[in-house]
């Protein structure tokens, strides 16, 4: 099964290429296939020159992406190389994901992914999903309709407070909403541009992150307040609002205490579940 995934609807793919062109459409992973674009695509995209003249087939592509992540000295940086190819060309990266999936899930996901959050600031190229904080309570529904994907039919959300066994990580956390929705598309065949990972940042009571120069979160301690649920309610509406009664909404590694009574609040109201409670 896995070796079909990568080859989900191209209806994305269709439209996004008749608005872009040129380096403009290099530039957008969702639809930029490298050296594997053809002669004559190149010609009608105005791609022509852009790249170098050899074609690459997909297969020769993933030998490449495969040679040199065996090269990487450490599981970090063959995390840096992978997330670097799912920025550049998403659908190399999924059909390299699909076919070693073995290989690349401890890098994508645990146990590689806690020391990439924990690194998050350092190792941080170009942001994925959406970081909504507290001090835009209010304007949620707004931030949703900036996502450019309308049809999103699941959402992984952190607060980032109980990242794996790591403690309060804030926004470094969206690493985990992103490698889990990548293993919603390798493995479940969930086409990507319906996932969408979200970091709900409240600060951090990490005081380790609060004096860090590369923390890219709130510098201020963890909102405790009524704000907080508020800030909470806020977001659930907005999504149903934004996508409809059906997007699913995973909560992940929110602190127990506001994990249990999450699921209890909304799990009848909701498409929710919380996987550190209901998928173990």
């Amino acid at each position: 099964m896995a070796k079909r995934l990568y080859r989900f609807s191209s209806n994305a793919y269709h439209k996004i290429t008749k608005a872009y062109t040129g380096l403009r459409l290099m530039l957008d992973g969702r639809v930029n296939k490298g050296t594997a674009f053809s002669i004559r695509e190149r010609q009608a995209l105005g791609l022509h020159g852009l790249l170098p003249p050899v074609v690459s087939t997909p297969e020769m592509q993933e030998n490449r992406i495969l040679q040199n992540f065996t090269r990487q000295p450490t599981d970090l940086d063959r995390y840096i190389q992978l997330m670097d190819v799912q920025d550049r060309n998403e659908k190399l990266f999924y059909r390299v994901l699909c076919n070693n999936l073995d290989q690349m899930m401890p890098i994508v996901y645990t146990p590689t992914v806690g020391l990439a959050c924990e690194k998050y600031g350092l190792i941080f190229r170009r942001p994925r999903g959406l970081f909504i904080t507290i001090q835009d309570k209010g304007h949620i529904a707004d931030m949703l309709a900036s996502w450019p994907e309308r049809n999103v039919k699941a959402i992984v959300v952190t607060d980032g407070e109980r990242i794996l066994g790591l403690g309060d990580l804030g926004s470094f956390g969206m690493g985990i909403p992103v490698g889990k929705l990548a293993l919603y598309t390798a493995i479940a065949g969930v086409p990507p541009s319906q996932c969408l990972p979200i970091v709900l940042d409240v600060g951090t009571n990490n005081q380790s992150l609060l004096k860090d120069d590369f923390y890219i979160g709130l510098k201020k301690p963890r909102d405790r307040s009524d704000n907080y649920d508020e800030f909470i309610d806020e977001f659930m509406q907005a999504v149903v609002s934004t996508y409809g009664q059906d997007c699913l909404i995973q909560f992940e590694d929110f602190g127990n205490h506001n994990a249990f009574r999450f699921l209890e609040k909304y799990r009848n109201k909701y498409c929710t579940f919380n996987d550190d409670i209901q998928g173990r």
